[in-house]
């Protein structure tokens, strides 16, 4: 099963800690919208027949859209891979851009997963990281979509917030979870260095969290959601049993996809190839077929791209996918190494799969470091 990402390339706002390509000027939203529908016929071929069964349509912010306009990717979509069944298609939304009508128009559409970009719902945590939106702005836009009769909705929240106390952490996660949302990720902040909290720390007027803290939070935030019945099925998402993210975790577990859109990456389990990260130059290159890049993966490279992907979810390495598509080598090493941490109970297995509990999840890429292989 395969998926498509399409990425909307635009926000009317930055915010600080955001690396994700996207341009605040909206002059040329008409013809982007053409230009993704000009790529999904250009990439006919690309999923070499597998069938596909999510779409995810991310960005940026893609509630710049009107749902009309969204409708037209999901409907060319359709065209394109024959999509009359589709297990899942999820945007993301900003809390602002939800209004009443918006909500209304967005129930005319096929999308049957919302995934809104909270972070916080206390203000002066907001203005830090430059959102546009209130808490109170949040909350409302979760009432009205569960009003209007969305029934799978993932909540973002960030922690490890610089200015955050741990009673903030704590209120956020309650007010959420009040939400009953179908599913929450939670990420830790990261600064990145093309951010304007990259920038800030360069200068030194910017200070990450210590390691202790941040990894207090995440203590806090597994315990309350587990108690509140949520399953940490990968190390920064929960859901409610049967909410999981098809689309993210046919990402996890080495499936085909597709990304159309400025800076977009796509994978076909030869190839993987990421789109320029630029709305003018993309547009340009099309017709010319020179608006990515791309990489002929070593058998390797898909091996230590299954194991850094599949040992962050709760369900782990398949053994019988890794002998079948990595290999007798490469599935006899993964046994060899994981064997190590089999006897110390930081890997655990059962029938076909190679695991890490959820409450391990802090340590998950020193394990993932440890199971690479390395061309001699």
């Amino acid at each position: 099963m395969a998926g498509i990402y399409i990425h909307i390339p635009f926000c009317k706002q930055l915010c600080y800690y955001c690396d994700f390509y996207s341009s605040m000027s909206l002059q040329r939203k008409e013809e982007m919208l053409a230009a993704l529908l000009q790529e999904m016929d250009l990439r006919k071929e690309y999923l070499e027949g597998t069938p596909v069964k999510t779409i995810y349509i991310g960005g940026g912010t893609p509630s710049i859209y009107h749902p009309d306009e969204i409708n037209r990717l999901i409907d060319h979509c359709a065209e394109i891979w024959g999509g009359n069944s589709w297990e899942e298609i999820t945007i993301e939304v900003n809390p602002e851009d939800l209004n009443q009508a918006y909500i209304r128009a967005l129930r005319n559409t096929p999308i049957t997963r919302i995934s809104i970009g909270i972070q916080s719902f206390h203000n002066e945590l907001l203005r830090f990281m430059n959102r546009r939106h209130t808490g109170e702005t949040a909350k409302k836009a979760v009432l009205n979509l569960q009003d209007a009769g969305f029934k799978n909705i993932s909540i973002d929240l960030i922690y490890g917030i610089p200015t955050m106390t741990e009673f903030q952490w704590e209120q956020d996660i309650d007010t959420a979870l009040k939400l009953i949302p179908q599913h929450l990720s939670a990420y830790h902040l990261t600064i990145e260095p093309n951010t304007v909290f990259g920038n800030q720390m360069k200068r030194g007027i910017f200070h990450p969290v210590e390691e202790k803290i941040g990894e207090k939070h995440y203590l806090i935030l597994e315990e309350k959601l587990k108690q509140a019945g949520y399953i940490h099925y990968e190390v920064s998402n929960f859901s409610l049993p049967g909410f999981e993210a098809i689309h993210n975790s046919n990402y996890w577990n080495g499936e085909k996809y597709i990304g159309i859109g400025p800076s977009a990456h796509s994978y076909n389990k030869t190839k993987r190839r990421w789109n320029i990260a630029s709305n003018k130059l993309y547009m340009e290159r099309l017709e010319k077929d020179t608006y990515y890049e791309e990489e002929t993966l070593s058998l390797y490279d898909r091996y230590n791209e299954y194991i850094m992907t599949s040992i962050r979810t709760a369900h782990g390495v398949n053994t019988e996918k890794l002998l079948q598509e990595f290999g007798p080598k490469l599935f006899k090493y993964f046994e060899k190494e994981a064997n190590k941490w089999l006897g110390n109970k930081l890997l655990h297995q059962e029938e076909n799969r190679v695991f890490m509990e959820s409450k391990d999840f802090l340590i998950s890429d020193f394990l993932i470091s440890q199971l690479f292989y390395t061309e001699p």
